[in-house]
């Protein structure tokens, strides 16, 4: 919806485009700030179409919606329409009731969506600076951290995940950004890839930082992956690491327009075989259990796909991550991830921040 309309609402508005024409449908509380804010010029009011009487008459708002949106459409002479995939069930079933034709497309808005405009890039670049300072300032900790039996400590107080998620997530709000489950997971735990973190950390063990912030404003995503030890890291996290970087460089010399995310994950697990490591490929339950990478704009996880459902060529514009990682039980994860754009005969990477191991 902001990416059609450029607006933000907490109330439910429609978004309807036919022949090329646009508008949007909108409480009459939000009208007014519709029509100085909105990209789509055609702003209605639910009034209009006689909201409030309809929900004196059946008093439930859903149902008039429901009776609402029918009448926009009647007066448009619109009787099928196309809606996204995941829009509201209900909503789907009272349009039919009414006699709209309600058809699901996969991809409505998606691929569209994946290619960037300047200007977006623009957003995410701003995104990505705050991103490095965030864990520029997390690494900073644990490197100024001491080691005490094991375990590490900062400022007199044991360092843990939690109180390294607080200070990442306190950079992105002092410059405009903010985040929901930022990763600091380390020890056996970091195996698991989305586990957020909790509790001590320690020396000698893989301490995986995935952040991904998205402007409070601009409301585009950045994300970012290091995997650092305190310490000396064990022979398994030490050949792990060498082998997500490698695997990271070729994914990262494959990527161009053309070529499709299947098969830079292909490349990625051929290259995690060879090494020894199962992978998703192979149905293994460690190694390489998840896809190389994936779009990123408006929300964290956007097509395309740099896995297994990357069917499509990759695209100019289009910005992707790059993110191997691997993973073993007992021991622990190391996942590297970087950001890019595709380029007609390559790619521009977005992320600056160094890749070391041992801080």
């Amino acid at each position: 919806m902001y990416y059609k309309t450029g607006f933000l609402a907490p109330d439910r508005f429609v978004y309807i485009c036919k022949d090329d024409e646009e508008r949007i449908l909108v409480s009459q509380m939000e009208y007014e700030r519709a029509k100085k804010e909105s990209r789509v010029k055609q702003v209605h009011s639910l009034e209009e179409y006689g909201y409030t009487e309809k929900l004196r008459t059946v008093k439930d708002p859903d149902v008039a919606l429901a009776d609402t949106l029918a009448a926009m459409l009647s007066s448009l002479k619109v009787k099928t329409v196309r809606v996204p995939k995941d829009f509201p069930l209900l909503m789907g079933d009272m349009l039919r009731a009414r006699g709209v034709e309600v058809v699901p497309a996969s991809k409505l808005f998606e691929e569209a969506r994946s290619v960037k405009s300047p200007d977006e890039i623009e957003k995410i670049k701003k995104a990505q600076a705050v991103n490095e300072k965030a864990m520029a300032r997390a690494l900073g900790i644990i490197k100024k951290s001491k080691a005490r039996n094991g375990t590490l400590y900062y400022g007199g107080r044991q360092l843990t995940s939690e109180f390294l998620q607080r200070e990442i997530e306190m950079e992105f709000i002092s410059n405009g950004y903010d985040a929901n489950d930022t990763i600091v997971a380390s020890g056996p735990r970091s195996a698991d890839p989305h586990f957020a973190g909790e509790g001590a950390i320690k020396e000698n063990e893989p301490i995986v930082i995935d952040i991904f912030p998205y402007g409070k404003k601009d409301r585009y995503f950045a994300d970012m992956t290091r995997t650092v030890v305190k310490g000396t890291p064990s022979p398994d996290i030490r050949k792990m690491y060498d082998a997500v970087l490698e695997a990271q460089n070729l994914a990262l010399n494959a990527i161009r327009a053309g070529i499709t995310g299947k098969q830079v994950n292909d490349l990625v697990c051929d290259y995690f075989e060879k090494q020894g490591y199962g992978t998703i490929r192979t149905k293994s339950v460690d190694g390489f259990i998840h896809s190389t990478g994936h779009g990123v704009g408006l929300e964290i996880h956007e097509h395309p796909s740099i896995g297994e459902a990357g069917i499509e060529p990759l695209k100019p514009g289009q910005v992707v991550t790059v993110e191997p990682g691997l993973y073993r039980p007992g021991v622990g994860g190391v996942r590297i991830e970087d950001m890019v754009v595709v380029t007609e005969d390559g790619n521009v990477n977005l992320t600056k921040f160094p890749k070391k191991l041992v801080i």
